[in-house]
């Protein structure tokens, strides 16, 4: 029973790790963090910039983002 429970936590890890990494493809973490909102201007903080490399929206302007895709920012 444990070996069952080993290999199902194992191929979820797994399947996480790669998830993760097509993600991490997808942005521009390698980008550096802009300073400042591309949407509303408003300067994005320092935590923010660092927890999440590339980031170009401030936390509210990147839900909106999220929430109602990129047309509401043409």
């Amino acid at each position: 029973m444990n070996n069952t429970i080993d290999r199902a936590c194992a191929l979820e890890q797994m399947m996480r790790d790669h998830a993760l990494a097509k993600q991490l493809d997808k942005s521009d973490a390698q980008a550096p963090s802009a300073f400042e909102c591309e949407s509303c201007g408003e300067p994005i903080p320092e935590a923010r910039r660092i927890a999440a490399m590339g980031c170009r929206y401030c936390i509210d302007c990147q839900q909106e983002y999220e929430s109602h895709g990129q047309t509401r920012f043409a």
